[in-house]
């Protein structure tokens, strides 16, 4: 027993000798690889004052001495942004960036309708393009910017401005003419049945024209908050329908006002000096000599009812979709409106000025388109050179035929 014990006392000093030396071999090779890297390091800089250790817990950081781990990913891949849809699908998968670029860009897309009636179904976004007045961007936003920042507030002043020196014209001057057109000595006819029925069918379908196309481009200024939204939704549906209507049968009457008063509307002897001194309707003296029209109608004719009639009608007709052969795409819609909105504008004002004259501005100026008769004091106060030409027989005194029915006595009527 004593014997076995012994045994196992020298076993286990064994154990614990061999643990010492083991320890105490690795202990050294950890001291010999410290000082081998504290030999190739410089000594760390002494520290005044050393931060004290750190105790543990949240600890703070400033961000600014953080520095962002830099990874290369597909970005940086040569050809990046010249990559289809597919092939950025392949390496960023849920990117379709290169498509929607497309999209903004004008590329047309696949479309199962006809190019025959919708020739741009395919086609989401317009390419960029630069009209007149705006920035160099998508069609779409270039006609927004033409129309909301240049067509709306400089032709709405317009109109404004003709309004009110009209005004200040009548309250300055009045009426212009001492001579009613109806009764007096003499008879004579102004105006056929059939100009009075086409200058009437022409007024009818421009104020139509007129207010609707007002209340379209200006209404939501001074009438949509008076109306509110809804009222002003049906009384724009209802004009702007009135519009389409009224425009065709504004150009068959425009084209019969120009046929018909055409033979009259030619330069001729005194016009040049009658727009020279304005007719004399700013002098005391009165109204120059003028023949059936007067410069100044003139002006309105040619101005007016011929150039800016085409480019109104022609533009007008391609929106309503009427004239044949042609590709309504947007960008056509887009130039379309503006030629209509720009020449329409100024046909505003230039007939406004007409109107004016023909109404309140001009003593049985209105009388005479209404019954087509004025008598011979009115026509040698205004037209002069017509009435010399009617006393010398060149012009007759009646060119319809004359009502089964007088309605002036016979010392009245002007014989030619």
């Amino acid at each position: 027993m004593r014997k076995s014990t012994e045994l196992a006392l020298s076993a286990l000093s064994a154990v614990v000798a061999l643990a010492a030396l083991c320890f105490s071999a690795g202990a050294a090779a950890q001291a010999a690889q410290q000082g081998q890297s504290a030999g190739s390091q410089p000594a760390p800089a002494k520290v005044d004052d050393p931060a004290p250790a750190a105790t543990g817990g949240i600890q703070g950081q400033n961000i600014f001495e953080v520095k962002p781990e830099v990874k290369r990913d597909a970005s940086s891949l040569p050809g990046y942004m010249e990559q289809s849809n597919g092939q950025r699908n392949a390496v960023q998968p849920g990117n379709n960036a290169p498509m929607w670029r497309g999209v903004q860009a004008g590329r047309e897309g696949y479309s199962s309708l006809p190019k025959s009636e919708a020739p741009e179904a395919g086609v989401l976004i317009q390419p960029q393009v630069q009209y007149p007045g705006s920035r160099l961007t998508t069609a779409g936003e270039a006609w927004r910017q033409v129309r909301n920042n240049w067509i709306l507030p400089y032709g709405g002043a317009l109109v404004l401005i003709v309004l009110g020196a009209l005004a200040i014209f009548y309250f300055a001057k009045g009426p212009v003419g001492h001579a009613d057109a109806g009764g007096g000595r003499g008879r004579i006819e102004r105006f056929t049945p059939f100009e009075r029925s086409a200058h009437w069918a022409n007024a009818i379908a421009f104020c139509i024209l007129g207010i609707s196309g007002v209340v379209m481009a200006f209404g939501k200024f001074f009438l949509l908050p008076v109306l509110g939204l809804t009222l002003f939704g049906w009384l724009t549906y209802v004009l702007k329908t009135l519009h389409n209507f009224a425009g065709p049968l504004f150009a068959v009457s425009l084209a019969a006002i120009f046929f018909t008063f055409l033979r009259d509307n030619f330069p001729q002897r005194g016009d040049l000096r009658w727009l020279l001194r304005l007719g004399g309707m700013l002098s005391k003296k009165g109204e120059l000599p003028s023949h059936r029209f007067n410069a100044g109608e003139k002006l309105v004719f040619w101005g007016g009812v011929f150039l800016l009639g085409i480019f109104v009608i022609s533009s007008g007709l391609m929106m309503d979709k009427l004239l044949p052969n042609l590709v309504y795409e947007r960008g056509t819609m887009q130039v379309a409106h503006m030629v209509h909105a720009v020449s329409a504008v100024l046909m505003v004002c230039v007939f406004l000025g007409h109107i004016y004259i023909g109404t309140i501005g001009m003593r049985g100026a209105y009388t005479a388109m209404r019954r087509g008769y004025v008598n011979e004091a009115w026509a040698q106060e205004h037209h002069a050179y017509w009435y010399e030409d009617i006393e010398a027989g060149k012009v007759p005194v009646q060119r319809s035929r004359p009502p089964a029915v007088a309605d002036a006595a016979p010392d009245t009527m002007r014989v030619a």
